[in-house]
């Protein structure tokens, strides 16, 4: 599987180019879902790209998936982007790392959220 950009197209380079900086999360269709790979601290300072990313998928797919196992720490703001999401129903979080699953736990997202332990079962869940 190759990455894409949101438009479901592979980046091009020219032999001698450099490989272009990612602009973004990497994003790839899966299982009838539009899958966005998150990584890293998610924060009001760092969120933007990723926010960007899952905002236009939800808005060009009617099924998406985060996959969060790369999350290494995620706050309310992350928590409030999912929320804010899943309310037109097209988010599944598949595969949260440890801290984020926490925080899901605590604040009883995980009982609104759909959140399944690999990008598979989330890209086929039920709607």
């Amino acid at each position: 599987m190759s990455p894409v950009d949101r438009h479901g197209e592979e980046p091009t380079a020219q032999l001698g180019d450099e490989a272009p900086e990612p602009t973004g999360p990497v994003q790839y269709a899966s299982g009838g879902a539009w899958v966005v790979v998150a990584s890293g601290s998610y924060d009001l300072n760092s969120l933007g790209p990723l926010a960007e990313a899952l905002q236009a998928a939800a808005e060009e797919h009617s099924r998406v998936v985060l996959d969060a196992s790369g999350i290494s720490f995620a706050d309310s703001t992350l928590l409030n982007l999912l929320l804010r999401l899943h309310q037109d129903g097209t988010l599944r979080v598949a595969a949260p790392a440890p801290q984020l699953r926490r925080v899901l736990e605590l604040t009883g997202a995980d009982a609104v959220l759909v959140v399944r332990e690999t990008v598979e079962d989330a890209a086929a869940a039920p709607d």
